[in-house]
């Protein structure tokens, strides 16, 4: 149903009745004493206090010679010590291929560093284990990775470069049939060693990739010119990041990916991005259903958003999300300020999310459940349920759709709430299929005073 202004001002009258009866049981205000327990529990990295500049192991200072060599060989030192961290001093390094990380090393970038990238893709290369959109492959190497490792960090206020000048970025108008390719295979459970996508094939890689973790931190560095995702922690348990800045527009920036993260938070940072800002994921289809690590119990608070969308949940939630809670972000602008995404390929759950406390300035949709997305459907039967959800104290200058939601009939949208929504100017109100206990409590749009609740 598509409900313009005047519409639902009618509809709304019609449902006051039935405003009382609906049912917000899933939902108490001490809900939310859970989010100071899941901060309470949430470990910091144990890492030495002790300092491996770079330069004491040859890093050459030009800013055109390649100083990955001799920064690979203070991470070893680092590492072969029992940790340490490995300080990039201020001025400009140049690394011809990826830092790969190691257990109980901090990468810290003093204030005036930059970390900048080759630009040519084949330093990337071998292919390393890696989750993309979801999919795990063997594929082009994140600038920064590591894998099974415990106790890391990326800390300093320098900057980290994807270069602007990179080949990757180039790469979005030929990722297509790559794309396909591995939605195939993991749609039909193709094995992990046949997924591989290095030499001759398009998909990029993540700025910076952390995989199979415990206790990372992420803080106060400056992120720019990505060629994928920009921060992507997967299967990470106990991460932290704050501080950190992020200004990368180019296709597919997002700004934090927890993708089957659990005990995270991600506080007092800053996201200007060509995609989502913050966006919570967990696998994608047959892929992420077998492997059925869900993200959980985290914590986003206190961040400022001006990505393309700024908050998501999926599209890629096959193995869950639950126990998320954001409180005393803002979003300037964008396409959407809060986007779900999921299809009938995907399967899993998105439940128990609680959202407060937020200042909205611009957008062309404020919610907006798109639970039969279209991208990359390949004819699965799989609905995902999105339930026990809660938007309340949120505070918006202008939209232009107050409210979207396509929803498999199959599997509605359930057990959702709105509660203090205010809202100075706002266009359509309502477009939507699928919904089932869906409650708007004080809400406030045009000056409008309305209330509705659907069965």
């Amino acid at each position: 149903m598509k409900m313009t202004r005047n519409l639902f001002v009618v509809l709304v009258q019609c449902l006051m009745i039935s405003l009382a009866q609906a049912n917000t049981d899933f939902y108490k205000p001490s809900d939310w004493q859970q989010m100071d327990v899941i901060l309470a529990k949430i470990q910091a990295p144990k890492i030495p206090a002790v300092d491996f500049p770079i330069t004491a192991f040859g890093a050459p200072k030009d800013a055109k010679t390649d100083a990955r060599p001799a920064i690979m060989r203070a991470i070893n030192a680092a590492a072969q010590a029992g940790g340490g961290r490995v300080v990039i001093p201020p001025g400009t390094w140049l690394s011809n291929g990826p830092v790969q990380l190691q257990s109980r090393i901090n990468l810290h970038l003093q204030e005036g560093a930059t970390l900048l990238f080759s630009a040519q893709t084949k330093h990337y290369l071998p292919v390393v284990f890696t989750r993309w959109e979801g999919t795990e492959i063997y594929g082009y190497s994140p600038l920064i990775y590591a894998n099974k490792v415990t106790d890391v960090a990326i800390t300093g206020k320098g900057k980290i470069d994807g270069n602007a000048k990179s080949e990757f970025l180039s790469w979005a108008k030929k990722q297509a049939p790559d794309i396909a390719k591995l939605r195939q295979m993991g749609f039909d459970g193709v094995p992990l060693e046949q997924r591989q996508f290095g030499k001759g094939h398009y998909l990029r890689p993540s700025l910076i990739q952390i995989v199979n973790a415990e206790r990372v931190l992420l803080e106060d560095y400056t992120a720019v010119n990505s060629p994928f995702w920009v921060n992507h922690l997967v299967y990470t348990d106990h991460a932290q990041m704050r501080g950190v800045k992020v200004d990368s527009m180019f296709a597919n920036n997002d700004g934090i990916d927890i993708d089957s993260g659990r005990w995270v938070v991600i506080e007092n940072n800053h996201f200007k991005t060509g995609d989502d800002s913050i966006v919570i994921k967990s696998g994608r289809d047959l892929d992420g259903r077998t492997i059925a690590r869900p993200s959980e119990n985290i914590v986003v608070r206190n961040n400022l958003l001006d990505g393309e969308d700024g908050i998501g949940l999926g599209s890629e939630m096959s193995g869950g999300i639950k126990n998320v809670y954001f409180t005393d972000n803002n979003y300037l602008k964008g396409t959407s300020a809060f986007r779900l995404k999921a299809n009938l390929d995907r399967g899993g759950s998105v439940e128990h999310v609680r959202i407060r406390n937020m200042n909205i300035g611009t957008a062309k949709y404020l919610f907006w459940f798109d639970l039969s997305y279209v991208a990359g459907y390949l004819g699965g039967n799989f609905p995902s349920r999105y339930q026990d959800i809660v938007f309340e104290n949120i505070a918006v200058e202008k939209v232009d759709t107050f409210f979207i939601s396509h929803a498999p009939e199959v599997q509605p949208l359930e057990d959702v709430l709105f509660k203090n929504i205010k809202v100075k100017s706002a266009g359509e109100f309502m477009e939507f299929t699928g919904l089932k206990n869906v409650t708007f409590s004080d809400v406030q749009v045009n000056g409008q005073k309305l209330s509705a609740h659907f069965e």
